[in-house]
């Protein structure tokens, strides 16, 4: 199974950033993002201490159900 971190990357780049690509942009650039993590909770609670912009904890859920759809084995 690919890391979250791997999946949002697909994300990145928009022309026009809406939040999910804003937070995969971020993502990209924060070396201390759990990068191979797969866990929920621990991407969440980084986020929740770590939180780049007001919007970011529901971006992340929305990237992370996607996330979940994709990479169900």
């Amino acid at each position: 199974m690919r890391s979250f971190y791997h999946y949002s990357l697909t994300y990145r780049g928009k022309k026009e950033p809406d939040d999910k690509s804003r937070l995969a942009d971020w993502i990209f650039y924060d070396h201390d993002f759990p990068k191979h993590s797969a866990d929920y909770h621990e991407i969440s609670s980084y986020l929740e201490w770590n939180s780049p912009f007001a919007n970011a904890l529901a971006a992340f859920d929305q990237l992370w159900e996607a996330y979940k759809l994709n990479n169900m084995d």
